[in-house]
């Protein structure tokens, strides 16, 4: 480290959430990696130098990745940074080194260090990098109870820097990619290592590491997302789209930007946004004239087009009623909670008493309710509770709905409580 960094690394972790009092130092500005930018991995060879280094490093690997999220179709990487005792840090791209599943096998067995880790898992895994273990910094900091735990906010609170956090957003498929980006980069991934010691030491401090060592291995282990099931119904503006045939041209418009979309290689929302797409479904224009004068179909939009779009708005207008989509999605579970008081008055009370007793216990516990149990998971059990609300009962409930140990030994008891219905006076 420099001098800097020896001197911030001093600075004594604060306490979970706490706001800096006056007499703490100002964070240090981290300005430059500490041995400067790496140049960027695009060929073969340079990759297998990569792989012999880290596969010759020691402890944990700092891994994060960079997407075009806004600027390209899909969601795929196109910066992965590293950094790893003995190999330093590294910048490779994915699109001259579009298989690194040798660089994934090199430190399989490795912790993998990762912020906010099921963003860049996917992104990771289409590449070949799939990790066995690992730690995320983010989560770790929800259950160490940190208020802000976006990775600069960790960074200053717990180790005080300061990140330089002005290009999360860019279009990292650019290329070549301007200094300042690298710079960048190679930062995110400067200190992480750093940061998940500390925050382990935390967490053993509030004697929450093995929870969080549960948490790690879910998200390892856990298989792909499958495929979002009718994508289109998630529509920025959708709750106004009512009647059926209207939903059914938000369908036909939203398949046919995606196929623009993918065959481009740029984001659905560059190609036609969400507002334009609900205006056509509300207004079911019956010709381009009339669909060109509907908000995000304006002048600039060539005839050719416009005669896609309208195409899309024709077939679903000429669809027969039994192929329209039926409203809202089929539930798999529960009906929304705001429902429950008209369909079962005693399921209802029943989530009010458990919503209020995983409030109580996590803020006792110092952690937001979501990391202590999903929400989900609290409306199913309320909804179908076991006949004999014991805690043996509700714990073998939520061991089915993938609650880990730790959060079964921590609510199965206030939730069986919360089950019992209140006695009559």
């Amino acid at each position: 480290m420099t001098d800097a960094q020896n001197t911030a690394a001093e600075t004594t972790l604060r306490a979970a959430g706490d706001s800096p009092p006056d007499t703490d130092p100002a964070p240090v500005p981290l300005l430059e990696p500490r041995e400067g930018i790496p140049p960027v991995t695009a060929t073969d060879e340079a990759l297998a130098e990569v792989v012999a280094a880290f596969a010759a490093g020691t402890g944990p690997v700092a891994v994060d990745a960079e997407r075009a999220s806004g600027y390209r179709y899909g969601q795929r990487a196109y910066l992965v940074q590293l950094r790893r005792a003995g190999a330093g840090s590294v910048l490779i791209d994915p699109v001259g080194c579009p298989d690194l599943s040798a660089l994934g096998a090199a430190i399989a067995d490795a912790e993998w260090v990762l912020h906010a880790a099921t963003q860049d898992l996917p992104c990771l895994r289409d590449i070949g990098m799939i990790p066995t273990r690992i730690f995320d910094t983010e989560l770790a900091g929800r259950l160490a109870g940190f208020a802000r735990v976006g990775l600069g906010a960790m960074v200053e609170n717990v180790l005080g820097f300061a990140l330089e956090k002005g290009h999360s957003a860019v279009d990292w498929s650019t290329r070549p990619l301007p200094e300042p980006w690298l710079r960048y980069a190679a930062l995110d991934v400067e200190l992480l290592v750093d940061l998940r010691d500390a925050l382990e030491e935390e967490l053993a401090r509030q004697g929450k590491l093995e929870w969080a060592r549960q948490e790690f291995a879910a998200i390892a282990a856990a298989p792909p997302a499958p495929p979002r099931k009718d994508p289109w119904r998630r529509t920025s503006g959708m709750h106004k789209v009512r009647r059926r045939r209207q939903m059914a041209v938000v369908r036909e418009l939203w398949t046919a930007r995606d196929q623009v979309a993918q065959r481009r290689d740029v984001s659905p929302g560059k190609v036609l946004g969400d507002g334009a797409i609900v205006e056509a479904a509300l207004n079911l224009p019956p010709n381009t004239h009339a669909l060109a004068a509907l908000p995000g179909f304006g002048h600039r939009m060539g005839r050719r087009q416009l005669e896609q779009w309208q195409d899309a708005v024709d077939r679903a207008r000429a669809l027969p009623d039994s192929e329209l989509p039926q409203p809202g999605q089929p539930l798999n579970g529960p009906p929304p909670p705001r429902s429950w008081a008209d369909k079962d008055p005693v399921a209802a009370a029943r989530l009010t008493a458990a919503r209020a007793a995983v409030t109580t216990l996590a803020e006792r516990l110092g952690l937001p309710q979501e990391n202590l149990i999903t929400p989900d998971t609290v409306r199913r059990l309320c909804w179908e509770p076991p006949a004999e609300p014991t805690r043996e009962k509700v714990a073998e409930v939520l061991a089915g709905y993938g609650a880990r140990g730790w959060q079964i030994e921590q609510v199965a008891p206030v939730l069986a409580e919360a089950l019992v219905p209140p006695a009559d006076d």
